[in-house]
């Protein structure tokens, strides 16, 4: 499978999937105007890849400094198809990147830990600049 590259805008940001290396990144800000539509080839690509992943290890870096509540949604989608993916025999860990001040991104990646538990889930915190 292709690797696959959306680069970061304004509004939505860089989504750079290393299949061939089974390392799938999300850096940036996230509130494009129709979020299902900018998701949507996304979620598509995941899901081929997962398909045919077998049992991989898979890591996955977001780096979001903020999300609006649409993109809440589909990343939860995403998230969850990456839990599934365990349950088929991959090996997933999620490394969740925050601004060490930011509170609330954190708790987003803690509640996403609890709610998607079959993924390994690792909180990096950035220092600020």
């Amino acid at each position: 499978m292709e690797d696959f590259y959306i680069p970061a805008s304004a509004m939505s940001p860089e989504i750079d999937f290393r299949f061939s290396n089974n390392v799938l990144n999300i850096r940036g800000e996230s509130y494009p105007e129709n979020a299902a539509a900018f998701y949507g080839q996304i979620l598509s690509q995941l899901a081929l890849y997962l398909a045919s992943a077998g049992s991989k290890k898979i890591e996955v870096n977001v780096a979001l400094r903020y999300f609006n509540s649409s993109s809440t949604k589909i990343l939860l989608r995403l998230f969850e198809m990456l839990n599934d993916a365990v349950s088929a025999g991959n090996d997933v860990t999620l490394n969740w990147y925050h601004d060490e001040e930011d509170d609330t991104i954190l708790e987003f990646g803690e509640d996403l830990h609890s709610d998607y538990e079959l993924l390994h889930f690792n909180p990096i915190a950035i220092p600020e600049a």
